[in-house]
Parts: C-alpha cells; sequence; structure tokens
C-alpha cells in the first residue's frame, strides 16, 4: 500500500472495535476535531466500551484559488464561491483515492469495513459524499457536517450499491455564511431522491459545530457502530 497521509490517531479504548476517519475543513487540519473525541464519551455507549479509533488525516498542502492561490491544507482546490462551477474533479478524486487508502488500512489493521464511520467537516464532508458514496463495501455509516455534494452529476453512475443504504448523517447552520444551508438541503434532497435514507439535523449556528450537534452526533454513533439496546 501507497503511503498514507500524515494524521492525528485517538483511541478511546485499549481495544478499539470501530475506526471514526474525520477529514477537517478547508485551512484547518487534523487537530481540529481532536477535542470532540471526549465530548462524545463514546466509550459509555453500548458495545463499544473497548473503544473506537478516531483518524484525523491531514490534507495535502495546497494552493486554493479562491484564497489568492494562497497554500494551505485543503482536500481540493475552489475555484468559485458556488462551489458548483468549475469543480476540482482532479482534487475530489484525488482525496477520493486517499480516502480508500485510509478504509483499507483499517481493515488491514483489524477492523471490518461495516465497522468504518467515514466522515468530515466543510470540504472533509464533500469528500466524505465522494469517497463513501462510491466505495465497494458497505460502511457503517456517512458523517456529513456543514458540506454538500460534489461532482453532483456522476453520482448515479459511480454509487457502489453495497452502500445504497448506508445511513448518512448530514448536519448545517442555519446561518452558514461559507456554505449556504440551500446548497446543503438541494444536496439533501438529490440524495433522498437516489434511494438514501439521511438523518438531516439543522442548528441556529454559522460554519461551525455546536454542542447539540455532537450530542446529535453521538446518538447516531450509538446506532450505526453501538449495540442496539
Amino acid at each position: 500500500m501507497s503511503q498514507l497521509l500524515e494524521s492525528v490517531e485517538v483511541a478511546t479504548g485499549p481495544n478499539p472495535t470501530a475506526t471514526v476517519i474525520w477529514m477537517h475543513g478547508l485551512g484547518a487540519d487534523g487537530y481540529d476535531f481532536v477535542p470532540i473525541v471526549k465530548e462524545l464519551d463514546v466509550n459509555t455507549l453500548p458495545g463499544l466500551a473497548g473503544g473506537v479509533r478516531f483518524i484525523f488525516p491531514h490534507a495535502p498542502m495546497r494552493p486554493v484559488t479562491i484564497n489568492n492561490g494562497m497554500v494551505m491544507r485543503a482536500w481540493y482546490d475552489i475555484k468559485m464561491a458556488d462551489l458548483v462551477r468549475q469543480e476540482d474533479e482532479a482534487g475530489l478524486r484525488a482525496s477520493q483515492a486517499e480516502c480508500e487508502k485510509m478504509i483499507a488500512n483499517e481493515v488491514a489493521r483489524g477492523i471490518p469495513e461495516n465497522r468504518i464511520v467515514v466522515g468530515g467537516f466543510s470540504q472533509g464532508g464533500a469528500v466524505t459524499l465522494q469517497a463513501g458514496l462510491r466505495h465497494a463495501g458497505r460502511l457503517a455509516g456517512l458523517m456529513v457536517l456543514s458540506s454538500y455534494l460534489p461532482l453532483t452529476g456522476s453520482v448515479a453512475a459511480e454509487a457502489a450499491p453495497a452502500n445504497k443504504d448506508v445511513p448518512i448523517f448530514m448536519t448545517h447552520g442555519t446561518h452558514d455564511p461559507v456554505i449556504a444551508i440551500a446548497r446543503a438541503t438541494a444536496s439533501r434532497d438529490q440524495l433522498k431522491q437516489l434511494g438514501y435514507s439521511i438523518a438531516w439535523h439543522e442548528y441556529p449556528m454559522e460554519h461551525s459545530v455546536c454542542m447539540e450537534e455532537i450530542r446529535d452526533l453521538r446518538d447516531w454513533f450509538g446506532r450505526v457502530l453501538g449495540t442496539p439496546r
């Protein structure tokens, strides 16, 4: 296997039985969401006492057109503020390939695909949908925070049958100035039209994460990774 992206890894117990791959947003890094692991308190969920392995990869450094070509961590280039015109398909597909390598590495470490959640915030959420919907093996779930569906025209043709019923957790802030909620709801509606089941939550916040969202995410982790009560 070719080299994996550098990442921050946090295991909540000595014998993890599940993995969450969590990709950050534009200009951030893998450390961005590490503090949330403690707040999620997943070890107290039924069936997760052994722990969960959280992997927070660092996106590659690259120039970002919309930020005057400044070099920063980014999963793909953004050329237009509306996120739709001139999408960086090559960048998205390259990050999809990196995500596939991370999934394969977790399988090699003994975590079955159906015990792996792929997720991310903003750009990381877009890569989650790009990779997760196309992944050949059934995943535990996809977590999409303050994000949208990229390359919308190719999803139907490229979607993997194994993940047609994968649980998808989507959240968005009603006051998000970076990715308008209308963009997110259009993505949600397209996914529903394609037959996907979406757990949709919106919160009175901007382009960020809130405590209510973390509580809802914890409950969702309990459903897709924990043992049913």
